[in-house]
């Protein structure tokens, strides 16, 4: 029997109070060593909207799941048209004041590490460097057949010119890029095959139901045992993939801070969580610490791909 995967929490009424007090977070940053894991609140200010929380995608749009995706063709014809729209959108997209102010964290060797839980390469775009990502990357498409590892630019070229008279108006784009459509806008879709062997295509990101690599999530757990402290920025923690990693640090005796508008479900385990909108929070702890945020873009234009950041 097929089942789903977890797609939403629902806060306990004992949950510790939040606050807007952002020195712990200042503090934790000046000892240094802090990795930091992000969700998908850190890219709402770049116009990507988050799964949960007030406005989410998954309040009008169950995502597709990795179980769905490959035993049946429709569903793959309606994702990479859903994909393909939101893919020209997505791309627009660039690094706000919270990616920027990661990044400067990182230049000023504060920072062991930066774990995302996105998929939309805004922090490699900021400058930051060695970002481990957790879910993979919409800059690549992989071959379930061959494995082979292509470029999400160069496919959608090729869905360009196999799709000319494609052009639904979408109700909203997502956090992985996946347009609102419905089943007689993608009717008449066209999905290609893997150039090389004929194989299924999918974009190399971790669907929900889907594992997490054993090795990423290996080299994940050993960047918490050498950070000195946990600051998660922008998730509410609701999937195993993110709250696995609060729950490590917590046990080993080391910091967790969190900066969420929303509760998470990681409250618990938290020093502190700070309820503030990340852009103004992380330049208000960079301006504590006085370190100036360049506004710092590594891409001229054009969606984030392999060849740009290479996520």
């Amino acid at each position: 029997m097929r089942t789903r995967p977890t797609l939403h929490w629902t806060p306990p009424p004992d949950l510790p109070p939040s606050t807007t007090d952002l020195q712990p977070v200042v503090d934790a940053l000046s000892a240094g060593g802090v990795l930091v894991l992000t969700g998908a609140g850190i890219s709402t200010e770049s116009g990507i909207p988050a799964y949960r929380g007030e406005g989410g995608s998954l309040s009008r749009h169950t995502p597709m799941t990795y179980q769905d995706f490959t035993a049946d063709p429709q569903a793959r014809r309606r994702y990479w048209a859903r994909s393909h729209l939101g893919w020209r959108t997505f791309g627009r997209a660039r690094p706000n004041a919270g990616h920027q102010a990661v990044a400067t964290f990182g230049r000023h060797a504060l920072l062991s590490g930066v774990i995302t839980q996105n998929v939309d390469g805004l922090h490699q775009a900021a400058g930051a460097e060695g970002v481990v990502e957790l879910h993979g990357s919409l800059a690549r498409v992989r071959c379930l057949a061959c494995d082979a590892i292509t470029s999400r630019r160069d496919l959608a070229v090729r869905l360009e010119e196999a799709n000319a008279a494609f052009e639904p108006v979408a109700a909203g784009i997502n956090p992985d890029g996946d347009a609102d459509l419905s089943d007689e806008q993608v009717a008449g879709f066209r999905v290609l095959p893997c150039a090389d062997c004929g194989g299924v295509l999918k974009p190399d990101v971790v669907f929900f139901g889907e594992p997490v690599p054993a090795q990423r999530i290996a080299h994940c757990r050993q960047l918490v045992d050498t950070a000195r402290s946990l600051l998660v920025l922008g998730s509410s923690l609701t999937v195993m993939s993110g709250l696995r990693f609060v729950r490590q640090a917590a046990r080993a005796g080391k910091q967790v801070l969190i900066i969420n508008r929303d509760p998470t479900r990681g409250d618990q385990l938290a020093h502190t969580r700070v309820s503030l909108p990340l852009g103004t929070a992380l330049s208000s702890v960079a301006d504590a610490l006085n370190l100036p945020v360049d506004g710092h873009t590594a891409l001229s234009s054009g969606p984030v791909t392999t060849a740009d950041r290479e996520s």
